[in-house]
């Protein structure tokens, strides 16, 4: 026998759209990616002398 699913407080827990959090990811994603990229890209040119 299956019981609904449900939090300690007795709430249902609820659904979030599928495209809002692609948004999401993407808002907080692509920065961060870019962000990465520089990090790389400048620790590489100052271990190579380049």
């Amino acid at each position: 026998m299956s019981t609904p699913m449900s939090t300690q407080d007795g709430q249902r827990p609820t659904h979030t759209p599928t495209g809002l959090i692609a948004f999401a990811w993407t808002l907080v994603g692509v920065p961060l990616a870019y962000g990465l990229y520089q990090t790389v890209k400048t620790a590489f040119d100052l271990f190579t002398g380049g």
